[in-house]
């Protein structure tokens, strides 16, 4: 691929940002220049807003039927299915992860879009009995001009799972993609426009989230904020909308818990926490990078997980035999790094990784090796807080109680797994888990028809599935007198 230079997309038409400023996407793996995008400008989100909420209330949007709205959601996901080996492999050299995990997501990607657009007629309301005199029913409408804020572990498949659910239930968008990922999410615009979404319907404005990004949170015309990301972020987010009172959703990221107890099937369980945290390099809001163990089947589990750690193989994303591709930034990289020191400092012990690849031909990537701590305790910062890297701690645990009240102490609440082979103990555990997703004997199955968020500190709200529908519209409710003359309560005879 040669290097691409992008253009805002603004009300159907690609233009340079008002500053004239640009922002350089290199590709993590190799330092190499991946493509150019501008750098959006609080003038760019106004004329973004300003476009979707023309498209919104006069456009021929808000003329289509849903089945006609759903039509272009089923050809969007369509076309990204005959596009998914480009689009996989710009991915990857965006943001560093290997080929063989976003030719997934960019399946993914296609089924979601069909997906959303199968639901867009099915948004129905209900009536309810009041009796013979009052017709009483309820209607669910689009809320309006949503703007859309994403991360860049999985900017592909996070453009879709904002953008599904809002045009499916009638509503307009401006997306802001994060500022190391943007290419993506520029080439879907492209083939929105081709499948035939009107002007203004979706808009693209990418650049820094100190600037685009609190433009569009702050714009007045935003009738709601979704946005993926960091907690303290999110919380500014929130504050921002409470003073026009604008709906959010936060997914705000978490610190998932595995829970192995002394009859599971340890070798499922190994496999599972490996899928778990090493998956797009720990770069995922669900990582489970806590592991519980019961202390009877400790060490066996222990040495399994190190063992087969040592094994990924780690290296060029767009190689399909790579496991593990690269992080996606310095910046992160220097972040991992600097919580393998608070472990070390606060006395946990490293079993394996804790540090860059050894192998030179990576010497000019953000690569890191996947890392196991242990004796690692509750209190300490690797234990508490999100890293966002291949960095995963297992600690013993003696019962269910002790178990549960574990995996529940930190401030996320995102998911948890957990691994036995008592169905009965399974359920009980899980309805205990403060999480919005618990997977029991699995990990990482994230569906678009089921919802995903979070828990406390890991946000609200809810993506995929009718949730999502929900949360992009109003609910109406709508009563009719049908009696000729109504008592009047005021009238005297």
């Amino acid at each position: 691929m040669t290097v691409k230079k992008y253009k805002l997309f603004i009300n159907g038409k690609w233009q340079e940002s008002t500053s004239g400023k640009t922002i350089p996407s290199i590709n993590p793996a190799t330092g190499e220049l991946v493509s150019v995008i501008p750098e959006g400008s609080a003038e760019d989100i106004n004329l973004a807003v300003n476009a979707a909420r023309i498209a919104f209330e006069e456009g021929p949007w808000g003329k289509l039927s849903p089945t006609e709205r759903g039509k272009l959601l089923h050809n969007l996901g369509e076309i990204v299915r005959k596009n998914a080996g480009w689009l996989s492999e710009l991915e990857s050299r965006d943001n560093g992860k290997a080929i063989r995990e976003t030719t997934n997501e960019v399946n993914v990607v296609a089924d979601s879009f069909v997906y959303f657009g199968g639901l867009a007629d099915k948004i129905q309301g209900t009536t309810i009995n009041l009796g013979s005199d009052i017709l009483n029913y309820v209607t669910h409408e689009p809320i309006g001009v949503v703007g859309a804020i994403i991360p860049w572990n999985s900017p592909l498949l996070m453009a879709c799972w904002k953008l599904g659910p809002i045009l499916a239930s009638g509503n307009t968008v401006v997306l802001k993609p994060a500022e190391q990922t943007s290419s993506t999410a520029l080439e879907l615009a492209k083939l929105s426009q081709e499948v035939g979404f009107p002007d203004g319907v979706i808009n693209v404005v990418t650049g820094f989230g100190e600037t685009a990004g609190v433009s569009l949170c702050q714009h007045p015309e935003i009738d709601c904020i979704t946005f993926t990301g960091e907690m303290t972020t999110g919380q500014e987010i929130m504050k921002t909308a409470a003073a026009k009172m604008k709906r959010v959703s936060l997914e705000l990221g978490g610190k998932s818990p595995h829970l192995v107890f002394e009859d599971a099937d340890i070798d499922e369980a190994v496999a599972g926490v490996m899928a778990g945290i090493f998956a797009a390099s720990g770069q995922t809001c669900v990582a489970g990078s806590r592991v519980y163990v019961h202390k009877a089947i400790f060490d066996q589990f222990l040495e399994k997980l190190v063992s087969r750690a040592k094994k990924i193989k780690v290296g060029d994303p767009l190689n399909m035999q790579t496991e593990m591709g690269s992080l996606v930034s310095e910046t992160q990289l220097e972040k991992v790094k600097q919580y393998i020191k608070y472990g070390l400092e606060e006395g946990a012990e490293l079993l394996c990784g804790g540090a860059q690849p050894i192998d030179p031909s990576l010497n000019k990537g953000c690569f890191f090796t996947p890392t196991v701590f242990s004796n690692a305790k509750q209190n300490m910062r690797i234990v508490q807080e999100e890293i966002f890297g291949p960095v995963v701690a297992v600690m013993p645990f003696s019962n269910d109680d002790e178990a549960v009240y574990l995996a529940n102490d930190v401030n996320f609440g995102l998911a948890a797994g957990i691994w036995t082979s008592n169905i009965k103990r399974a359920h009980r555990i899980a309805k205990k888990i403060k999480a919005g997703t618990v997977w029991i004997n699995t990990y990482r199955v994230v569906h678009y028809a089921s919802p995903h968020g979070g828990y406390k500190f890991s946000g609200i709200g809810r993506e995929n599935g009718l949730e999502s529908i929900r949360l992009y519209t109003e609910v109406k409710n709508t009563m009719v007198e049908l009696r000729d003359h109504r008592p009047d309560m005021f009238r005297k005879d």
